[in-house]
């Protein structure tokens, strides 16, 4: 039952976000918040600049948002089907259990997921208890995933992220939540690559520690050149052509591992299934390749209160700021301000591979969407 009520919210969010796209409607109702709770992150990527952005002192004229002040967008914004959490490094933000309370109380997600660099390892794990114990204390179970990342493996994975000692700190993180997960169920641990010219060649190797350590969910996205990282014209990404041979190998030993996944995990693999061939057209057509629902479906909040379509084109195309704007997320989605960034991407003026946004683009796309059934339901019949 509750299942069934968790298809009909999801399906209404999608409803809404077509009438929004096509003008019938105005009132923002997005199928997926990202929040960037705090611009301060330890590491050094070199597929990033946030950490050095904040360790520079770029941000000290953009200081977080308080609680009072999300405590009035979350209102004003009302329910959302995922919430996801990001950064800057989410973890330093000390009241990160009190910001997803606030999310639980006013947009009331269906799922709430949070990335993290896993440079803390004591404080990750007590901050997913905390937000797991508040949850069960007001009696809201509600499926929590954490996401660390790995871009490859022991002194790889350390150049990559620019900390010494990272992938010891990994490790020590995924024996910490392993523990969570056999203590909460609703609690969900996966592993995340963010796939570069400096590792794309490894994920086969990186594939199989996730599996040896026995992480069932594991994803992977291609490096990005955004306004939100400070990395435009780095770059980092690996060719279209390279990326393509990669992910189709990649792809053949997701699908080899499906029929082992629990039906929730094989649901969200084949979607990424989906996700990965649309990343490589993509790439190699550099067009929209199916209608993109950034700034409808899915809407982003940066620490400082600027609301954008997504992080891709964050900073370069804001839809407004909050709190020049009452927090009121309605009113700045009515400005002209938005409609123009709305337009723009209404219009194919931009593309790009960015995963959160196109596993909604996949679900508002019922041609392949409806590939994505077939194939889960394949594996079922061929269990």
């Amino acid at each position: 039952m509750a299942f069934k009520l968790q298809q009909l919210r999801v399906a209404r969010h999608l409803l809404h976000s077509y009438g929004q796209y096509y003008g019938l409607l105005s009132s923002a109702k997005p199928v997926t918040l990202t929040f960037s709770i705090t611009g301060r992150c330890q590491s050094r990527c070199l597929t990033c600049g946030i950490g050095e952005a904040s360790q520079t002192g770029k941000f000290k004229q953009k200081p977080d948002l308080s609680l009072k002040e999300i405590e009035q967008i979350f209102k004003s914004l009302g329910p959302v089907y995922f919430f996801n959490i990001s950064g800057g490094e989410p973890f330093l933000r000390w009241d990160i259990a009190e910001i997803v309370d606030l999310a639980v109380e006013y947009l009331k997600p269906a799922i709430v997921h949070i990335p993290t660099n896993a440079l803390m390892p004591e404080k990750i794990e007590k901050g997913c208890l905390a937000i797991l114990e508040r949850n069960r204390e007001r009696k809201r179970i509600i499926p929590f995933t954490v996401k660390p990342s790995i871009d490859g493996l022991y002194h790889r994975h350390d150049k990559i992220r620019g900390v010494p000692g990272n992938f010891k700190k990994l490790e020590e993180t995924i024996i910490r939540l392993k523990l969570v997960a056999e203590e909460y169920p609703e609690f969900h641990l996966e592993l995340g690559t963010v796939v570069s010219k400096w590792n794309v060649d490894h994920l086969s190797e990186i594939e199989d520690y996730v599996h040896a350590a026995g992480v069932q969910s594991y994803r992977n996205e291609i490096a990005e050149e955004r306004a939100e990282f400070f990395n435009i014209g780095e770059g980092i990404a690996p060719s279209a052509e390279l990326y393509k041979k990669v992910m189709e190998r990649f792809s053949e030993q997701v699908k080899k591992h499906l029929k082992e996944k629990k039906p929730l995990t094989r649901l969200t693999e084949t979607l990424r299934l989906e996700y990965y061939n649309l990343a490589i057209r993509i790439l190699s057509e550099r067009r929209q390749i199916i209608p993109c629902y950034g700034g409808i479906s899915n809407i982003h909040l940066n620490f400082d209160g600027e609301l954008w379509p997504c992080c891709v084109l964050g900073y370069d195309y804001p839809l407004g700021n909050l709190r020049e704007n009452g927090y009121n997320v309605q009113s700045v989605m009515r400005s002209t301000q938005a409609r123009r960034v709305l337009r723009h991407i209404h219009r194919k003026r931009c593309h790009c591979p960015l995963a959160n946004q196109w596993y909604s683009n996949i679900l508002l796309h019922p041609i392949t969407l409806g590939r994505v059934i077939f194939r889960y339901f394949m594996v079922d019949i061929s269990k």
